[in-house]
């Protein structure tokens, strides 16, 4: 019996000896590939981001570059990132749980999906869900560190706005949907490297004009932030762009790409995929509202919540004040002070549930109870209006569009800068 136990001790010795051994060889052969200040990037990451950019590469039907190629595209994505993320750590900027949970709920409801649903969905595609959860956490950070510290670089003055308005007053609301590649130059770069990063932008172009696929050299060979996605900038309103990219745009037929053009982050060629321009209404349709919401807590469940709210609508029929109601009862502090008072709304302004009930419900009347994901609402509908706002609508678009216009100049300058800065040192991936 004694030696049966001894023999059990030993096997289980030399079973622990043979795990740890393997944990050992599995981290000898996870090697940093990327130095970034005083954070790294392994090999096992980048390996497991470009095997997903080439599933989202060959999903929107498009062919992946080479896979080396691809690599140190990706690999630069990530050093980016790491630079970002230790500018968040360092100004303090988080996104919270709670914060992270809003922005869950909100792609599950784009893909018409409960949370549970959505959920379900990335699992059974075989995501992991808490990678997946942190991924979204890391975007949503990403976009807030850009806006943080590229927003206070730009100033729109009034005379801006009215040297905009004096050229645009005619000018019908073109808009772009484009693509781009930009091969950068460092700041204070020589002639030589002037002349080398035109060279290249010359070599894609003639590539583009004998047939080469737009996306695919923009992910294997675009200095921008979004060759990733293939250089997809999303719709541009004319009056967004920098004046020679609209100039070199406004002249394209759908399909085309223009000639590089220089501007001071380097070369673009763009890709013009589509063009749309219709004038802007500027009769909105208003309606002045109050609400109550009541929202699930940790000591009052949904179906209480949904029970109060049915009570609260019984004693607004029974002819108690909606005022008074309002200021005891809502979860929503800061119209629950007024006494539900939201003030004049438009379309786009509040979640599909309450507008929906809102323009079906006349003025004067109150809501039933309904839910969204905030909790349960009443409304009453107060009065309604048709307010031309085109002086307001024009001065917002110029201010919207400067500023954009900017935002987008000072963003490639602000990344280049940080690149700049930071220390990095790269392996070489064929090494590998």
């Amino acid at each position: 019996m004694r030696f049966k136990r001894f023999v059990q001790r030993q096997l289980l010795l030399i079973m622990t000896l043979f795990t740890l051994q393997q944990a050992q060889a599995a981290e000898l052969l996870d090697q940093v590939v990327a130095v970034v200040n005083d954070d790294i990037v392994l090999q096992s990451e980048l390996e497991e981001r470009t095997a997903l950019v080439q599933e989202q590469i060959q999903a929107q039907g498009a062919q992946p570059p080479a896979v080396d190629v691809l690599r140190q595209q990706v690999l630069e994505r990530l050093i980016m990132d790491r630079i970002q993320l230790q500018i968040a750590d360092r100004q303090g900027i988080r996104v919270s749980d709670q914060e992270l949970n809003a922005a869950m709920q909100r792609i599950a409801d784009q893909n018409n999906m409960s949370l549970a649903q959505f959920r379900e969905a990335l699992i059974a595609e075989g995501h992991d869900y808490a990678q997946s959860r942190e991924q979204i956490r890391q975007e949503i950070l990403l976009s807030r560190v850009q806006q943080a510290n590229v927003n206070r670089r730009i100033n729109v003055s009034d005379q801006e706005i009215n040297n905009f308005l004096a050229n645009n007053q005619s000018a019908d609301k073109v808009e772009y949907l484009l693509s781009n590649i930009l091969i950068s130059i460092p700041q204070s770069a020589s002639p030589e490297l002037i002349q080398r990063a035109q060279d290249e932008a010359d070599s894609l172009y003639q590539q583009l004009r004998d047939g080469a696929d737009f996306q695919q050299l923009a992910t294997a060979n675009s200095d921008a932030s979004n060759a990733l996605q293939g250089g997809d900038l999303g719709w541009r309103a004319r009056t967004e762009l920098p004046t020679d990219i609209a100039n070199a745009v406004s002249s394209l037929q759908s399909g085309q790409v223009s000639a590089p053009v220089r501007t001071p982050a380097g070369f673009h060629i763009l890709q013009l995929r589509e063009k749309r321009g219709e004038g802007q209404e500027t009769l909105i349709e208003q309606t002045r509202v109050r609400h109550i919401l009541v929202s699930p807590s940790e000591v009052r469940s949904s179906e209480q919540t949904q029970q109060l709210a049915q009570e609260l609508y019984n004693r607004l029929q029974n002819g108690e004040s909606f005022d008074e109601l309002a200021r005891r009862y809502s979860d929503d502090a800061a119209s629950g002070s007024q006494g539900g008072e939201l003030g004049w709304t438009q379309a786009g302004q509040m979640v599909p549930e309450f507008e929906q009930v809102m323009n079906d419900t006349a003025a004067g009347s109150i809501s039933q109870p309904f839910e969204s994901r905030f909790g349960w609402h009443i409304l009453q509908v107060e009065e309604r209006r048709t307010q031309d706002f085109a002086d307001e609508m024009r001065e917002s678009t110029a201010r919207n569009s400067i500023r954009k216009r900017k935002y987008n100049e000072e963003l490639d300058n602000w990344l280049r800068e940080i690149r700049a800065q930071a220390y990095i040192e790269r392996k070489n991936l064929d090494d590998l």
